[in-house]
């Protein structure tokens, strides 16, 4: 389980939603929504290693966090995120989800995530997995996108469910509510 990274590592993830240019992000913003009680709809995604991955199938039996972003401002919020999710060292499964709907991102794909392994070192890689195309409308519309600035904070129980919700920016309550959510639900149904 990579719930640990070095504090100079958590600078270069950083860059991993900074190589999207707003220019493939959402144009259109979805309605904000609070999507708890709901199963994530099932995603392909892959992550920087070249795993493909079915979200949240590829992680049941767990619980997850997911950090969505939908825009390349929202890198400030994701690192703020990634900060103190690493140093709360939660027993979650944590990925940072690069999502970037569209018909044609599917075509740039290979370069976006070829600039993402540039900045990020390679034993950072599968615990960042990308959404392209339909599979990121999907996600946009189940999250809702207004604010794209703020990344999508998603407490995933072992079956998908999502526990836990949160998308109005980082702060150091927030992340306390995740914790006690989490150890609220503690691995029962």
């Amino acid at each position: 389980m990579q719930r640990k990274r070095s504090i100079g590592t958590l600078l270069v993830i950083g860059i991993a939603l900074a190589g999207i240019g707003s220019s493939v992000g959402c144009a259109s913003r979805e309605p904000a929504r609070d999507p708890v009680g709901e199963v994530l709809p099932s995603l392909g995604a892959e992550t920087l290693e070249g795993t493909t991955l079915r979200l949240p199938e590829d992680l049941a039996g767990a619980p997850a966090v997911l950090l969505v972003g939908y825009v390349q401002e929202a890198q400030f919020d994701a690192d703020r995120w990634l900060l103190g999710l690493l140093q709360a060292e939660l027993d979650v499964r944590l990925l940072e989800v690069p999502t970037i709907p569209g018909a044609l991102v599917g075509m740039l794909s290979s370069r976006i995530d070829k600039g993402m392994r540039k900045g990020i070192p390679s034993e950072d890689w599968g615990s960042v997995a990308t959404i392209y195309g339909g599979d990121a409308g999907d996600l946009e519309v189940f999250t809702g996108s207004e604010n794209p600035r703020n990344i999508r904070v998603l407490l995933l129980d072992a079956q998908g469910e999502v526990r836990w919700f949160h998308d109005r920016g980082y702060s150091a309550g927030s992340l306390l509510a995740l914790e006690a959510a989490l150890a609220e639900w503690d691995g029962k149904p």
